[in-house]
């Protein structure tokens, strides 16, 4: 199985792509190399596709095929992020209960930051139980940026933390 690298430039700074023939596995915030390839699967055409309609505001879904590798229990919990709904959050508390193990707020919190596929499965979503902007691998910052860019969308306001 061939891999394949390409670095999308988007408003939250350079995404790092990889992937295979037929599916993403990974989105990595400020990759440690840049690579533009000039010949890519259509699945990342499709991706980057995907990917432009969000931050330009026009789509709210992904639907390109996508896979990360996980335990269970880890897997449980990014099927739950993706139906968070777009410009909305919720609670690591209120994932846990989701997912029917209110006890896991930690290891939903540690799932969460486990997701390889940041913005397309929506962990910037989760927030803490008083309503602040906590962890996000990809830097407080762009969980801010994100949310906000979705709110914008959404309601047609920027303004939310």
């Amino acid at each position: 199985m061939d891999l394949y690298h390409h670095t999308y430039q988007s408003p939250v700074g350079p995404l790092g792509l990889t992937g295979t023939d037929d599916h993403i596995i990974e989105i990595l915030f400020e990759p440690r190399t840049l690579v533009t390839m000039q010949t890519l699967p259509d699945i990342f055409r499709q991706c980057i596709e995907e990917l432009d309609a969000y931050f330009a505001g026009s789509s709210r879904t992904f639907g390109f095929h996508m896979q990360q590798s996980g335990t269970p229990f880890q897997q449980t919990v990014w099927q739950q992020l993706l139906t968070i709904p777009y410009g909305t959050t919720i609670s690591y508390m209120q994932l846990a209960k989701q997912i029917n193990n209110p006890k896991s707020i930690r290891a939903v919190g540690a799932a969460n930051g486990s997701n390889h596929l940041p913005i397309v499965v929506p962990c910037h979503r989760v927030i803490g139980s008083n309503g602040s902007l906590t962890g996000f691998g990809g830097g407080i910052w762009r969980k801010k940026w994100l949310l906000e860019h979705e709110w914008k969308h959404k309601y047609g306001t920027q303004e939310l933390f």
